[in-house]
């Protein structure tokens, strides 16, 4: 090749480059075969190895999302509040009609079992107009009486001691003192009226005369 030839080739490749079209091509080059093997593989590449773009979620919960006005924030607590206040109305009125119920109920109980006694005493008051026995009258009213006793314990009443106990005002009203000597200083030497309880519960204080 001649001298002239090489000064041409040269001058052409610089003119190519200038042009943009000088780059080298990598077709039918180990260049070429890479960029081949490139795109083999992201052809077999699986979905799952494949990296997805994140999507921007439309109508989020976040758009959507309206702040209830203070209007709207006062009514349903009024209906809360007027809720509230119906259903307390209504379990005060049951509670007090249960309470009166228990009480009525608890009343008759306690009456069904005097009806016995007064039964006894209607008979010791119709044997006593036909019968001049008084030994047997007697007999028939103690008889009465400590079966109207029994009737009381039942239901758990029963007579508060009094007679020689000390005196104690949480169960013995004193109406009376009277001088009974040392040995009987404060204690009750007589009882005017009988005192009662319901278990714990004081039902009557028994009126008392204590000795000084």
């Amino acid at each position: 090749m001649t001298e002239e030839k090489i000064k041409n080739q040269d001058v052409a490749e610089q003119q190519g480059f200038q042009d943009g079209d000088g780059y080298p091509s990598c077709e039918g080059t180990p260049c070429d075969n890479m960029a081949g093997q490139e795109q083999d593989a992201a052809d077999t590449m699986s979905d799952d190895d494949k990296i997805e773009e994140p999507q921007a979620e439309e109508n989020s919960a976040d758009e959507n999302f309206v702040e209830p006005s203070a209007e709207e924030v006062i009514a349903v607590w009024r209906d809360k509040y007027m809720r509230l206040q119906a259903e307390f109305d209504n379990y005060r009125k049951r509670t007090l009609r249960e309470k009166m119920d228990l009480v009525a109920s608890g009343g008759a109980d306690v009456i069904k079992s005097m009806l016995s006694v007064l039964d006894d005493m209607y008979r010791a008051v119709a044997a006593s107009e036909k019968s001049d026995d008084i030994a047997s009258l007697r007999e028939g009213e103690k008889l009465v009486l400590h079966k109207f006793e029994e009737a009381l314990r039942q239901k758990n009443v029963v007579e508060i001691e009094a007679m020689e106990q000390e005196f104690n005002p949480d169960f013995h009203e004193a109406v009376a003192r009277f001088a009974a000597g040392d040995d009987k200083k404060g204690k009750i030497i007589d009882v005017v009226q009988r005192g009662y309880m319901l278990g714990d519960k004081v039902l009557r204080y028994a009126k008392v005369v204590v000795g000084e």
